[in-house]
């Protein structure tokens, strides 16, 4: 009689150890979809200010061919700033938006100048300014999968429970909300 309740003991004990161990597993599953998130957000902040970078050095470029076209040369200047200012995911959104449409405006006075371009400088330029683009496209779309895997994880169960628990809270995706800005800058030369 005495081997049924250490059997149970026993039990008791193996159950609680694995629940422990799931809770263990879990939280540090968790930090790893968080860290993951915060990754990707510095990846698009470095391919950020790589174009931030670009920037002056190309308005200045087609300053010296389009003298007159001062408010463009704020407006992206000014776009830029606040781009860089930005504090939260969907304040850096919608400074982005604002950027696009200064830049377009930039590319669309460079458009009125064929010097301009055939400009060797302003041609490697927009050559960066182009791949930076692209690297900034996919580490939007590597920071929106990792937030959508992230915010699933918070919200499953059993995880929630941990989640709401240990202050794992929701991400914000890092969207377009201009349809004009949803599409591709068109540059021609």
């Amino acid at each position: 009689m005495g081997a049924i309740p250490l059997v149970c003991g026993g039990g008791f004990v193996v159950l609680l150890l694995a629940i422990v161990g799931a809770v263990i597993a879990l939280y540090n599953r968790l930090i790893v979809l968080r860290n993951r998130v915060d990754n990707a957000w510095s990846q698009i902040d470095v391919q950020l200010r790589r174009r931030y970078d670009l920037i002056p050095n190309l308005v200045e470029t087609v300053k010296g061919y389009a003298k007159h076209e001062r408010e463009t040369f704020e407006k992206v200047t000014q776009a830029r700033n606040m781009a860089i200012n930005a504090g939260t995911v969907a304040e850096q959104g919608a400074a982005e938006n604002m950027l696009t449409g200064a830049l377009k405006s930039l590319f669309a006075v460079a458009e009125a100048y064929p010097e301009l371009k055939a400009n060797t400088n302003f041609m490697q330029l927009q050559e960066e300014l182009t791949g930076t683009e692209s690297k900034i496209a996919y580490a939007r779309q590597f920071y929106n999968d990792s937030v959508m895997s992230y915010n699933t994880g918070i919200q499953s169960f059993p995880a929630n429970l941990l989640a709401g628990m240990f202050g794992f809270t929701a991400r914000e995706y890092f969207e377009i909300e201009l349809a004009e800005a949803r599409e591709a800058p068109q540059v021609s030369f």
